[in-house]
């Protein structure tokens, strides 16, 4: 299973590349120096970092996203769920309701995802 946990810096530098690919890795050296205030070797360093866990690539000087944000951060959920909960959603959920009470409209959109993705025997 791939890592798909980022540091903050990590987070920082990829929606910087979410928010503006396929973007141009001159343009990305610009741009980092600029926001965040990195060197050339910095941006390049923590670029090949992040298409080896196989997040974005950088093809002929064009980065882009091999997963978008969504598929990233569901992968991430995912692992999570796995790795503190066995991989056991209904413990995730009651975790995270913790005692708390739903409204309706928590409620029926739980049960319309449920239904929407259960298995048909």
């Amino acid at each position: 299973m791939r890592n798909f946990r980022l540091g903050k810096q990590e987070t920082r530098f990829a929606d910087l590349i979410w928010n503006n690919a396929p973007i141009n890795s001159t343009e990305l050296v610009r741009l980092t120096a600029e926001v965040m205030k990195w060197k050339k070797s910095t941006t390049y360093t923590m670029l090949r970092r992040l298409c080896e866990r196989g997040i974005f690539k950088n093809e002929d000087a064009m980065v882009s996203a091999v997963l978008s944000r969504d598929e990233f951060y569901g992968n991430q959920s995912r692992e999570y769920v796995e790795d503190t909960f066995g991989g056991s959603l209904p413990k995730f959920i009651t975790s995270f309701i913790g005692g708390k009470r739903l409204s309706a409209k928590q409620a029926d959109e739980l049960i319309r995802l449920i239904n929407k993705h259960k298995k048909e025997d």
